[in-house]
């Protein structure tokens, strides 16, 4: 696995309910783009929405709705929020 790559799958119900996701914090935003580095690994499932994330000197990547995501410390990145989005967090 390499520790500079954002990693992305579609968990199960119960994944999410062992993770106790239901209990992170939750962040909202509007439609918006915006630089952003990842002082944190951060971990955030996808409640509602859809955005863009293109890494430094990668490929844009879509994601949204019921997508489990994890972007490792360091990342610099350019979020495009193309629907408005709500997510569970966890920084670590």
């Amino acid at each position: 696995m390499d520790d500079t790559e954002i990693h992305h799958e579609r968990p199960s119900p119960a994944k999410l309910e062992v993770m106790g996701v239901e209990h992170w914090p939750v962040w909202r935003r509007e439609v918006a783009t915006f630089p952003w580095h990842y002082r944190q690994e951060e971990t955030c499932y996808i409640v509602r929405g859809r955005f863009r994330i293109t890494p430094e000197g990668g490929a844009p990547r879509e994601y949204g709705r019921g997508d489990l995501i994890r972007f490792p410390v360091g990342l610099n990145c350019t979020w495009e929020i193309l629907e408005p989005v709500e997510k569970h967090y966890l920084l670590t």
